[in-house]
Order: structure tokens, then C-alpha cells, then sequence
């Protein structure tokens, strides 16, 4: 599965460096019975549907034309936009994500509880700091990035 994720992020990102989009991720994933290729695409104000069909024309295009196929099986292929919780993946995701609200989800607890909501204080090589609210006060919690399973951007509620 890693190699259809790699043949498709070859295949896919000069498609979008032409058109000034970024390559949020692409994921291959089977749910139920059916098989998924999702490429989740943005750009500086947001992607639109036009866009997001156009990437998936001219992405479906290359892929036809490779041989042997990489995906032999059948599947759905999905292009989208990553959404208000986009998740953060690269360095400059947790960059731009500076002083805002976050979900983190950790390998290991921390302070009893695997999972944090709040607004991305600080952040350096090997730590993060969120200001979380619990009950009615705020508190900094420091977490090691290596602790870190998955982190996205979060409406706050």
C-alpha cells in the first residue's frame, strides 16, 4: 500500500506545482469491501470542487496510462479538499498552525488522557506546548512530538 501512496504522490505533484496547489496527503484505504485513493489538495484561500476535479481528471488520466497498473484492484478515487481540520503533517502545518486551536492524539498518556484540545503556544524540535482550557482555568501542557500519534486543526466549541 505504501508503493501505490508513493507512485500516486510522484504521479499527482507536478499536477499540482503547475497549478500552485499543495499536497496536503494521499492515503489508500479499504473500507468495507470497496478500496479508497484519497489525495486531499489545498491551496493560500482554499481549494474549490472545480479544482479539486480537475486534479482528479488529469491524476485518473496518468494513472490509466502506467503500466503494469498500480492499482490493480478496483477503487474510488477521491480528491478533496482537507477541511477545517486539516491535519498537520509537515513541519510547515505545525508552523502555520502557531496560535491556533488544535487536536493532538498520543501514543501514551499524558496527565491520564491520550487525547488534547487547545491553542498551539509553542513549538519547537522535540516539543509542543498547548494551552488547553479544563473546567474553568487554562493550563500549558508540554508534549514531546515523538508522543504524538496525530494532530489536526480543531473547531473550538
Amino acid at each position: 500500500m505504501s508503493s501505490v501512496v508513493e507512485t500516486v504522490t510522484e504521479l499527482v505533484t507536478p499536477i499540482l506545482d503547475a497549478q500552485q496547489f499543495e499536497l496536503v496527503e494521499v492515503e489508500f484505504v479499504k473500507e468495507g469491501k470497496s478500496w479508497f485513493l484519497r489525495v486531499f489538495i489545498d491551496k493560500e484561500g482554499g481549494i474549490d470542487i472545480e479544482e479539486c476535479a480537475f486534479v482528479s481528471e488529469k491524476l485518473s488520466e496518468k494513472l490509466d496510462q502506467m503500466e503494469p497498473d498500480p492499482i490493480p484492484q478496483a477503487y474510488f478515487l477521491e480528491v478533496s479538499s482537507p477541511g477545517a481540520e486539516r491535519p498537520l503533517k509537515k513541519e510547515q502545518d505545525y508552523q502555520n498552525a502557531l496560535g491556533q486551536y488544535i487536536h493532538v492524539s498520543l501514543y501514551q498518556n499524558v496527565d491520564g488522557q491520550k487525547q488534547y484540545e487547545g491553542f498551539l503556544k509553542e513549538l519547537s524540535d522535540t516539543e509542543l506546548t498547548l494551552t488547553v482550557k479544563i473546567k474553568t482555568r487554562t493550563k500549558d501542557i508540554t508534549f514531546a512530538r515523538s508522543n504524538i500519534a496525530k494532530a489536526r486543526l480543531a473547531i473550538e466549541f
